[in-house]
């Protein structure tokens, strides 16, 4: 009798209450320099150029919208209506929530050591190619029982093998101009030859689709439990200027992000069992005169945003009131899969509260 008691308690609780077991694999995606500002409010028009016969022009029209709602769903049409029904975002700073770095120099590679060690470093502070110091939770992770060899990461920008110090962390990472680090089919090949045919528009890499796509193949061929994902177009564009293609490399971003959800949930060893996680680097300037750039000379910079989805998180929403730092995304990624990244990192932020 006390077992049906008991039995029937637990089945009132809201879903909310009931505690979920954590995913077996976790994907984290970045997108580097995009702005809270267009991540929950999407296109602003005082950023347009107008045609010479003032008309609006494409990138305006593709993307403008008379609502928050309805501008921030054209821009990012999957994180507004799948991620946001189904799990949270962090960091609306309309709604009194808000994500921050710490390192108090808002680029880059600072940002992405935070983001994957869990603390800020005085040492990291530059952009040049220096293995870092600090162990990442994807180094770490690799180390785990059920995680060794199972640990990937592609992003075109030149110094991620440098983050995520690859002479120490034997971390295969598909960069530059090769988005297979090891290609052993013809399919895998023909995404480098793709890499290398493309513009060198950037000397550094390819553009992001390549990418993206060496890391779907990863999915369905080496199966990595524990996959990070670079993407960096629109903060290129941002510094130079081009807010109609910072709007377009956000656009596709998100479309990138909606084809690993769909492929995590079309292959039996994801679906239903991985958490995916988005987020940034760093935040960029707030008027249309320091848009473009970031650094310490920027402080609006210092403002990012989160999103999440999968196994162990409460679909919440746009959360209200939630704070947070960009220090809590490593051990969040390495809670999301049920270990505990501070029992090595003692001085790593806590995770974030996704689960309730």
């Amino acid at each position: 009798m006390r077992y049906w008691t008991l039995l029937a308690l637990l089945l009132l609780l809201p879903p909310a209450a009931q505690q979920q077991p954590p995913a077996r694999n976790v994907v984290l995606i970045t997108l580097d320099g995009l702005r809270w500002q267009e991540f929950f409010g999407g296109a602003d028009r005082a950023y347009f150029k107008k045609q010479k016969d003032g008309q609006p022009g494409p990138a305006e029209t593709r993307f403008w919208r008379s609502t928050v709602e309805a501008r921030r769903a054209a821009l990012m049409p999957f994180v507004w209506s799948t991620i946001a029904a189904k799990g949270q975002i962090v960091g609306d700073q309309e709604k009194g929530s808000s994500v921050r770095l710490t390192n108090g120099l808002w680029f880059s590679y600072p940002g992405y050591n935070e983001m994957l060690s869990g603390a800020a470093d005085a040492r990291v502070d530059s952009n040049d190619k220096v293995p870092n110091p600090n162990v990442t939770v994807f180094e770490w992770l690799g180390g785990r029982p059920g995680f060794q060899h199972r640990v990937a990461a592609f992003g075109s920008w030149d110094v991620l093998p440098s983050i995520l110090n690859v002479a120490r962390s034997h971390i295969p990472v598909g960069t530059g101009f090769t988005p297979v680090p090891a290609p052993a089919t013809d399919h895998q090949r023909a995404l480098n030859e793709l890499a290398d045919d493309l513009p060198p528009y950037w000397s550094y890499g390819t553009f992001d689709a390549p990418i993206v796509y060496a890391a779907l193949d990863s999915l369905r061929t080496s199966k990595p439990r524990a996959l990070y994902i670079m993407l960096g177009e629109g903060d290129e564009w941002a510094h130079e200027g081009r807010y109609d293609l910072y709007l377009d490399a956000t656009f596709r971003a998100d479309r990138f992000i909606q084809r690993v959800w769909n492929t995590l949930q079309s292959l039996p060893d994801y679906a239903g069992r991985t958490t995916l996680i988005v987020t940034t680097d760093h935040g960029r300037g707030a008027t249309t005169k320091d848009w473009s750039d970031h650094g310490r000379d920027v402080p609006a910079a210092v403002s990012t945003w989160i999103a999440a989805i999968g196994p162990g998180v409460a679909p919440l929403g746009d959360r209200d009131s939630l704070v947070a730092t960009t220090s809590q995304i490593a051990a969040t990624v390495a809670a999301a899969v049920g270990e505990d990244f501070r029992r090595a990192a003692p001085n790593a932020a806590a995770p974030i509260p996704l689960a309730k």
